[in-house]
């Protein structure tokens, strides 16, 4: 097949001589071909020599490479990078489990095919498209997906209203691709979640903080927790396991709370050490008169691009702050930022501030990340969003 030929300036083929899967708008010298949001593109050095194949789009990241072999983007490619993807997975144990039909498949960068996530929740493979080009492929994607799942998934649901620019003339509406199981309920370490997948945030779960969630459990016994930002409860259900004397899950929005009561309800039927209250965090942190010695502070992105940096960092300091000033001697913080232009450092510091601030000793127990199957790319260091911490407070 024929692809579209883009040719970059001098020098600026460097980055991908290391194998970063990224090209900017500002590295390419011709687009003569005038290729076009979702094309797959043939890409070229200033002196001629091929660098790599990837899908082309209008904006800041001009091609995500999805090979920097010269070879052809069909179902047969499909199939071989996602068996990969689904070796990994088999490689740290989370395919074939009883316990857990729950974990992230393809996680972008991290498995070579930048702007794909997909999902598994059972017999359900979300599949979530960032990029024009993944959007293109969608259907050989979802037909690649179940032939190297063999069989162990049924349906594909797609779910890139959100992630995508408008495409004029091509319908991105959320939906099955392939099959239509009505089942959503999923196993997270032989634990069960309600998945919403069609209005839910993200593909409907937080598949990336499974591993911390265990972490928690094992600190919950006869603590009374808050889940601050719980969003479906993840957080709340483990501590409940984790046999915590009460937990309250807080949330902006009625939708995550009506979730959290029922993925409870779903795990423990009539638990009255349980409730839910629909409010921002501040007021909350602010207002409550409950003592707690277990706090999760687990806030969307405060920052998705670099402007927002200096704003996002104030706001997870104030954040900190609070339930710094309000966690009892000997209490315990978990505290995450999945804002990728957060660094480590980055929100360290912040934390750090925040107990000044707050006048509170506090010492780290753990440093947190994603989990293995949101892999980093070694060649793409962006792809290391999630941080987390957990402190004990004198």
């Amino acid at each position: 097949m024929t692809y579209k030929k883009i040719v970059l300036k001098r020098g600026k083929e460097e980055s991908l001589l290391r194998f970063h899967p990224w090209i900017f708008s500002g590295a390419i010298a011709s687009n003569d071909d005038n290729a076009v949001d979702g094309d797959i593109v043939r890409v070229f050095s200033s002196k001629g020599d091929f660098i790599a194949v990837g899908h082309f789009q209008m904006g800041t990241i001009a091609v995500r490479v999805l090979s920097f072999d010269d070879e052809t983007i069909n179902l047969a490619f499909w199939k071989k990078k996602l068996a990969l993807a689904l070796q990994v997975r088999k490689a740290i144990g989370l395919v074939g489990k009883t316990d857990n039909n729950t974990f992230r498949l393809v996680h972008g960068e991290g498995d070579n095919l930048p702007g794909l996530i997909v999902d598994c929740y059972g017999q359900t493979l979300v599949m979530q498209a960032h990029s024009v080009g993944m959007h293109v492929c969608r259907h050989d994607i979802a037909n690649a997906l179940v032939e190297v799942m063999d069989g162990c998934v049924g349906s594909v649901y797609y779910k890139s209203e959100t992630t995508l620019p408008f495409i004029k003339g091509d319908g991105q509406e959320n939906g099955f691709i392939l099959g239509n199981v009505s089942d959503n309920v999923a196993v997270e370490n032989g634990l069960r979640f309600y998945v919403d997948w069609v209005k839910g945030q993200k593909t409907g779960f937080f598949i990336d903080q499974r591993d911390n969630r265990c972490l928690l459990e094992q600190y919950s016994r006869d603590r009374a927790v808050l889940n601050m930002c719980c969003y479906t409860g993840g957080f709340s259900v483990y501590a409940m396991r984790g046999k915590a004397s009460l937990v309250h899950s807080v949330d902006s929005s009625a939708k995550a709370i009506e979730l959290t009561n029922q993925n409870v309800a779903l795990n423990f039927p009539e638990d009255d050490r349980h409730q839910a209250f629909c409010e921002d965090a501040f007021k909350y942190l602010d207002t409550t008169d409950t003592r707690y010695d277990l706090i999760i502070l687990d806030p969307p992105a405060f920052a998705k691009h670099r402007g927002a940096l200096h704003n996002a960092l104030k706001g997870y300091t104030r954040l900190n702050a609070k339930a710094l000033e309000q966690i009892m001697p000997g209490g315990i913080l978990f505290t995450f930022s999945c804002s990728q232009v957060v660094t480590k450092d980055h929100f360290r510091n912040a934390v750090f501030t925040a107990a000044a601030q707050a006048r509170r000793k506090v010492r780290i127990l753990h440093q947190l990340h994603q989990p293995a199957d949101h892999p980093i790319n070694i060649y793409h260091p962006e792809g290391e969003y999630l941080k987390g911490l957990v402190l004990y407070v004198e």
